[in-house]
C-alpha cells in the first residue's frame, strides 16, 4: 500500500543535446577554481502553481528545450575524465527524472516545507557515482495538476551557483519559445581554465572536500526567513556599533549570525572565529572584464577573524565591519594573485593548517540574493517559491531572497547538538 504522502518516480531517460557537440569543442578544460571547488552537487528547486494549465503535457516541451539548451551548455551533458583537470563532452546526457507527489498540498506544503521532504523533490544524484553525470532534473508533478516542482543539481566541479542559474533561466526561455540568438545567453565556457589555469595538486595538503560533514556526524538545516522590517531593525542594529554605517542586508544579516553562532563555542580549544564568505569574482576584475554569462567556478572565499573569548563575545564586537574590509580585500590585485596558481595554492595552504590544528570555528556564508531565480518561467509564469535544500557542511548558512525580493531566506547547516541555538536564538528574532 502506497504511503499517503509520497513522492514516486515515475521514470529516467538520458536528454542528449539536440545537435552532436563539434569535435573541436570535445575536450572542455577545468580551471584551477572548477578544481578547489567542493565535490557536492548545487541544488535548487522551483515550485509552480497555475490551475489552467495540465503540467503532464508539458513534460515533452520540457525535454526539447532541455536537449536545445544543451547544444550551447554541452560541457553540462559531458563527463569528468578520469584525471579530474577536463571534461569529457561526449553528449552522453543529463539525467532526466520524472515523479508524481501523492499526498502533498502544494500550497500548504511550501508554508512550512520540511527538510527530508524537500529533498525528494531532488535528484539523487552524488560525486563518484557511476553515472557521473554533471547535470541531474527532476520533475515532480502534483495530483490534480495543482503544481509542479523542478528540482535541479548541478555538479561543483562544472559551475557556481551564478552558472547553475544562468543555465536554468537559458533552458526556460527557449521552453517559453524564445529561442533566437538574440534572446539566449551564449555562456562563454573558456575563460575560466585560460586566466586560471588548472594545476597538479596531487602533493598540495588541500583537499577539495575540506570542512565537508563526516558521514558519523549528525548536522540539521533549517530555513529561517527574514522580511524587510527584520532585515531593517538588523541594519539600524548594526550601524548603531559599527563603523560602517550603511551596512548592506547580507552585512547586517551575516554578522548577526556569526555573533549568535558564536555564543555556541563549546571548545576551550578553539582560539579564533572565522566568517567565510563566498564572493562572485566576476565583478571584481579589471583585465578582463567579464559577465555573469561566463560559466564555471569564478569564486573565492573572503574571511574574517574575531576572537573567540574575547570581545567577539560582546556586542561591541565591529564584526560588521570585519566581515565588509574581509569582502573588499577580493580585488583586482587578489584576483591576479589567483592567477598565479603556485603562489594560491601557498596561501591556501596556510588556511588548511589552520583548519586542520582545530583552533580556528570556521562559519561559512554564501548568497545567492542578487541571482535572478524568480525570473524563471517555463511558460507557465514565475515560480511561487525557490528553495535550496541541505549541504554536507557544518556550520554553513545559504542566504536566499525572497519572492518578493524585499526579505532574505536563511538556510542554516549545524550540527544536531546545536540545534538548540537554531531553533531559539534565531526563532525569537524571525518571529
Amino acid at each position: 500500500m502506497m504511503d499517503a504522502n509520497k513522492v514516486e518516480i515515475i521514470s529516467k531517460e538520458m536528454i542528449k543535446p539536440s545537435l552532436p557537440t563539434p569535435p573541436p569543442l570535445r575536450i572542455h578544460k577545468l580551471s584551477l577554481l572548477d578544481q578547489i571547488s567542493p565535490p557536492v552537487f548545487i541544488p535548487l528547486i522551483f515550485f509552480y502553481q497555475n490551475d489552467q494549465l495540465l503540467f503532464h503535457d508539458k513534460l515533452e516541451s520540457l525535454k526539447q528545450s532541455l536537449s536545445h539548451a544543451l547544444i550551447r551548455f554541452y560541457p553540462l551533458a559531458g563527463r569528468l575524465n578520469n584525471n579530474k583537470y577536463s571534461i569529457d563532452c561526449n553528449d552522453a546526457g543529463v539525467q532526466f527524472i520524472v515523479a508524481q507527489v501523492h499526498g502533498y498540498n502544494l500550497s500548504e506544503f511550501i508554508q512550512t516545507p520540511k527538510m527530508e521532504q524537500l529533498r525528494e523533490f531532488l535528484p539523487s544524484v552524488h560525486e563518484n557515482d557511476d553515472d557521473d553525470v554533471l547535470l541531474a532534473v527532476q520533475v515532480n508533478l502534483f495530483e490534480c495538476d495543482e503544481g509542479i516542482a523542478i528540482g535541479v543539481c548541478m555538479s561543483h566541479k562544472v559551475g557556481d551557483g551564478s552558472s547553475i542559474v544562468t543555465f536554468i533561466n537559458s533552458w526556460a526561455a527557449i521552453a517559453r519559445g524564445h529561442g533566437g540568438d538574440e534572446d539566449i545567453v551564449q555562456p562563454n565556457f573558456n575563460l575560466a581554465s585560460t586566466l586560471f589555469p588548472p594545476i597538479d595538486l596531487s602533493n598540495s595538503s588541500f583537499k577539495p572536500s575540506i570542512g565537508m560533514v563526516k558521514k558519523e556526524k549528525i548536522f540539521t538545516t533549517r530555513r529561517f526567513v527574514f522580511d524587510k522590517k527584520k532585515l531593517d531593525a538588523l541594519k539600524k542594529s548594526a550601524s548603531s556599533r559599527s563603523l560602517v554605517k550603511n551596512p548592506t542586508r547580507v552585512e547586517a544579516l551575516s554578522a548577526f549570525l556569526w555573533k549568535e553562532a558564536l555564543k555556541l563555542n563549546k571548545d576551550c580549544n578553539k582560539k579564533l572565529s572565522a566568517a567565510v564568505h563566498a564572493v562572485n569574482i566576476r565583478s571584481r576584475m579589471n583585465n578582463p572584464n567579464i559577465s555573469d554569462y561566463f560559466f564555471g567556478n569564478l569564486w573565492t572565499a573572503a574571511l574574517a577573524f574575531s576572537e573567540i573569548g574575547g570581545s567577539s563575545s560582546n556586542t561591541d564586537d565591529d564584526l560588521v565591519y570585519k566581515l565588509r574590509n574581509a569582502i573588499r580585500k577580493i580585488d583586482s590585485d587578489y584576483v591576479k594573485m589567483l592567477q598565479n596558481g603556485q603562489d594560491f595554492i601557498k596561501h591556501v595552504g596556510k588556511l588548511v593548517e589552520l583548519f586542520s590544528k582545530g583552533e580556528v570555528e570556521f562559519f561559512n556564508f554564501t548568497s545567492w540574493c542578487r541571482f535572478p531565480v524568480y525570473a524563471v518561467d517555463f511558460g507557465w509564469g514565475k515560480p511561487v517559491w525557490v528553495c535550496t535544500t541541505t549541504f554536507p557542511y557544518e556550520n554553513m548558512i545559504i542566504f536566499l531572497t525572497t519572492k518578493c525580493g524585499e526579505g532574505i531566506e536563511a538556510w542554516v547547516n549545524m550540527l544536531e547538538d546545536d540545534d538548540d541555538f537554531i531553533g531559539k536564538s534565531l526563532s525569537i528574532i524571525v518571529k
